[in-house]
């Protein structure tokens, strides 16, 4: 049996469309680096009360993670809208469920970081951004942001961070990714990639 392709997981939970384009612009990014794909997958929503079961497959989107894929990346990237400055639950729900995988040590020494979007411009991002990481660190992975060697970086007037990628969607009508947030998202997922491959031999 062939030796499986390294790859980059990309697991998000999105309401409205906004953090799965993140999602997308960052598998761009990984694209670019050879010897390395891009897995995309997202996480169902959870409820206080679940009156019948989930589909296994959702009906539109990407699949959802599974924790074998999560042990068996090369790296990581997490993303979810803002939630007063944390990740909204669906996420934190899964991330929650791989207490086997932190006391394996299946992630340790892996490539991680996270991305957000917000409503609103100053609406929590870097907060949301700083505190998905804290599980990343549980689980002993190395973490990556964005330099300001990126002059996107500098230069974006919605979203961007040196903590990861970040849109600014607005409150009324949904403003499309900006040509400075593609451009970083890309970055990134480029930078995590070639991270990955570094960190593996």
């Amino acid at each position: 049996m062939p030796e499986q392709e390294p790859y980059v997981l990309i697991v998000y939970y999105s309401r409205n469309g906004q953090t799965a384009e993140l999602a997308t612009q960052i598998s761009r990014g990984v694209a670019r680096v050879s010897g390395i794909e891009a897995r995309i997958r997202s996480v169902p929503p959870v409820a206080a009360e679940t009156t019948q079961a989930l589909r296994p497959v959702p009906e539109a989107g990407a699949p959802y993670a599974s924790k074998a894929e999560l042990a068996q990346c090369s790296a990581l990237a997490i993303g979810s809208p803002t939630r007063f400055g944390n990740m909204a639950a669906p996420l934190k729900h899964f991330l929650d469920s791989t207490g086997d995988l932190w006391l394996s040590g299946a992630l340790e020494g892996k490539p991680a970081g996270a991305f957000t979007s917000t409503g609103s411009l100053h609406g929590g991002q870097e907060a949301t951004l700083l505190t998905m990481m804290v599980p990343l660190l549980h689980h002993g992975m190395v973490l990556c942001g964005l330099p300001y060697s990126d002059k996107n970086l500098s230069g974006t007037e919605t979203g961007g961070t040196p903590y990861g990628p970040s849109h600014w969607a607005g409150t009324g009508a949904q403003q499309p990714l900006s040509s400075h947030e593609k451009a970083l998202c890309q970055a990134f997922g480029e930078r995590l990639a070639t991270l990955a491959l570094k960190l593996a031999n």
